[in-house]
């Protein structure tokens, strides 16, 4: 199996206290992996340090090396040789718990940031714009109101907005931190079904407080506990149940 990522003796603290241990597994091309753990496990931290979104926190404190397969070679994450924060952060793209749409039209919300980071003629932008909300299944949703107020979106459908900005930088890897925990039932569902449609093209890393969300989608497994890795499971033992909960009952 391609390897997208391998993080190797991970440690992060905030003021000088620990809050990852020496994590260390690979990332997976492609598919889902998805991280769960108690609340204070350091599932979101763990998340974030792939991305050096930690480091917007004061006193924050990172040891170890991430390295990154993006689509034009191996990177380093940290240390010489390191992008910059802003082409990693368009590299390996992220969507928060809680849709952080911009407080203006659903199409400024995706073109804006096209426009900061992309080189591209007007027209190619425009093009963009329609191509990533159709990827993030909200097209026909909103393509007669891409001049409203985007906070006048559902909550489920400012997730996708959100998903559909990501992807218009051209992303290698995507970062999700409990995508669907602020969605009611049905848009929890799109978003599943979308993530499970983006999986064939995305390496996704998906943080979930859901044992059966994590079954559904999980190709790999990472359990935390108090910041460290306790287990990484495979697709295989994902789907034999008694198997998945026996192995995760000391933490549900």
């Amino acid at each position: 199996m391609e390897t997208a990522a391998e993080v190797r003796g991970l440690c992060v603290a905030f003021s000088g206290h620990p809050v990852l241990r020496e994590i260390s597994f690979d990332l997976p091309a492609r598919g889902i992996t998805v991280v769960i753990g108690r609340s204070g496990s350091g599932k979101t931290t763990l998340l974030r340090s792939i991305n050096r979104l930690n480091e917007c926190f004061p006193g924050c404190e990172t040891r170890g090396q991430v390295r990154l397969r993006l689509s034009d070679g191996w990177i380093q994450a940290y240390g010489p040789g390191a992008p910059s924060l802003e082409e990693l952060r368009r590299r390996v793209g992220m969507l928060f718990q809680t849709p952080n749409v911009l407080p203006m039209s659903v199409e400024r919300n995706v073109l804006l940031p096209i426009r900061l980071v992309r080189d591209l003629p007007r027209r190619e932008q425009r093009d963009l714009v329609e191509k990533s909300i159709r990827e993030a299944q909200l097209w026909e949703e909103v393509k007669d109101r891409l001049g409203a107020e985007a906070l006048g979106l559902s909550v489920g459908q400012q997730q996708r907005l959100c998903l559909a900005r990501a992807l218009a930088l051209a992303p290698d890897v995507l970062l999700l931190d409990e995508p669907t925990a602020s969605v009611d039932y049905a848009a929890a569902g799109r978003i599943e079904e979308l993530l499970q449609r983006l999986q064939e093209r995305y390496t996704i890393v998906m943080v979930s407080h859901s044992l059966s969300q994590a079954r559904r989608l999980a190709d790999r497994l990472l359990v935390m506990r108090d910041g460290a890795l306790v287990r990484s499971l495979g697709r295989d033992e994902i789907v034999r149940e008694e198997r998945l909960e026996r192995s995760v009952d000391d933490l549900f």
